[in-house]
């Protein structure tokens, strides 16, 4: 494949046009419409999708809390399950963009400088995430669906609900902590990255290096903030959920399984964009490196999913292995099925697709290869979090599709709407020309 070319124009705009606006609104709105759709059809016995459960009729999907206690299950806990799953899901993808930059910012990389915009687009989604789990940690009703541990007098010695273990981890798990925790998360991801683009930005507007310097040093306060809060945040949203139980690598392979579908989506939207006629100056030697960032990322999440699934395997401790013997055969075994997808849509199509070098300068590979992480991990998220909140309750149908639409047409709008607010080519980065010229 010929490298030597003439330098591209470094002055490009993304028309976010009010015909793609409108789209993905409706987009949207029809995803909302999808899920009353689909748990009306449970309430009355009809079931149209995968592993679906249509059991919401016999409870009437309304809530079974009563003063705080715990009882089973409802088509209202799936809805819940559905809408916190993914929101965790997208805020990883989202705050990947951040990390991502930061990282390379620290490295004085250069090589992704071409395509930065790009990432640098994704964090401007935290704020939809934030708000909805904000909202529903909040709300009484949905925070007891969520996490058992909110229950009350589950801490109280005496209580009817007293549970010892959970009480143990009274120190961290508690209302106001947690509350702030989160705001934490939130804010300070979310401050850190608009200081790096707010300054990424002002370097179009000239060339002084101050800039470039500032941005970095936000970066290597982002990176010293998200590398306790990235697993903090882990234990937070994921692993509380299963309150007794607990992986001193969870907090790895979470940010392993937000890392690799982050870069899965920045990939996907690079070569949307290049379809497009935009990224001109991208070349096909910084997408391939970003396709071995993908395939070792995907080899990485598998080595710490193995590594946390055999050592509990092989201890064989019933608090450990209780986490997998509910993905297994719990629940009627609804979700022996998604756990093995996961899988092989995260390690083995991944690495057969990425494994040859060619394949990484090959677009439909790699739009396959992106397509099978962030299906697969969205497959992650949901053996992690639906066993634990929508219990026997857990399907794939219209419900899950219907969220998912949703959040992946509010995603796509935050995106192209920063994407349109400024050049697409960082040109006055100091590295542009090594991106410019990057060959492998």
């Amino acid at each position: 494949m010929a490298h030597k070319h003439e330098t591209p124009s470094l002055d490009e705009s993304f028309d976010f046009s009010p015909e793609l606006r409108k789209k993905l609104i409706i987009s949207a709105i029809i995803g909302i419409a999808m899920v009353a759709l689909g748990a009306f059809l449970i309430q009355n016995h009809w079931s149209i999708g995968v592993w679906d459960s249509g059991h919401g009729a016999e409870h009437g999907g309304g809530s079974q809390h009563d003063g705080g206690d715990h009882h089973g299950a409802t088509l209202f806990s799936r809805i819940i399950a559905n809408i916190w799953m993914n929101s965790v899901y997208f805020l990883g993808i989202s705050v990947v963009g951040v990390f991502f930059l930061s990282y390379n910012y620290v490295a004085k990389a250069g090589w992704y400088t071409t395509f930065k915009r790009v990432p640098e687009a994704f964090p401007s989604f935290i704020i939809v995430p934030a708000v909805i789990m904000l909202a529903l940690f909040l709300y009484p009703e949905t925070r007891h669906i969520i996490f058992h541990w909110t229950h009350h007098g589950i801490m109280e010695v005496g209580s009817e609900n007293y549970d010892k273990i959970i009480a143990g981890k009274s120190w961290y798990l508690n209302f106001p902590f947690f509350l702030v925790r989160m705001i934490a998360y939130f804010a300070i991801w979310y401050y850190l990255w608009s200081q790096i683009r707010k300054y990424s930005l002002l370097e179009d507007e000239t060339s002084d290096l101050a800039y470039y310097y500032k941005s970095r040093n936000f970066a290597k306060m982002f990176l010293i903030f998200f590398a306790v809060t990235s697993s903090t945040a882990a234990w937070d949203f994921s692993m509380s959920i299963d309150t007794h139980w607990f992986s001193t690598m969870f907090g790895w392979y979470h940010l392993a399984s937000w890392h690799v579908a982050g870069l899965a989506a920045m990939m996907l939207a690079i070569l949307l964009l290049k379809d497009k006629g935009y990224l001109k100056a991208v070349t096909f030697s910084s997408i391939h490196d970003l396709g071995k960032l993908m395939f070792g990322f995907s080899v990485f999440w598998t080595y710490v999913w193995f590594s946390q699934f055999l050592l509990i395997f092989y201890a064989n401790l019933p608090e450990e292995t209780i986490y997998f013997r509910e993905r297994f055969t719990g629940h009627g075994g609804r979700y022996f099925a998604p756990f093995i997808i996961n899988l092989l849509l995260n390690f083995v199509f991944p690495f057969l697709i990425l494994m040859a070098r060619d394949s990484k300068r090959n677009r439909v590979f790699l739009k396959l290869a992106c397509g099978s992480i962030l299906i697969g991990h969205w497959f992650d998220f949901y053996q992690i979090q639906m066993p634990g909140i929508a219990k026997d309750q857990g399907g794939i149908g219209i419900i899950e599709w219907g969220t998912t639409l949703t959040f992946a047409s509010l995603f796509i709008y935050f995106v192209a709407n920063q994407l349109s607010k400024a050049n697409l080519i960082a040109k006055n980065h100091p590295f542009i020309e090594e991106s410019l010229h990057h060959e492998i």
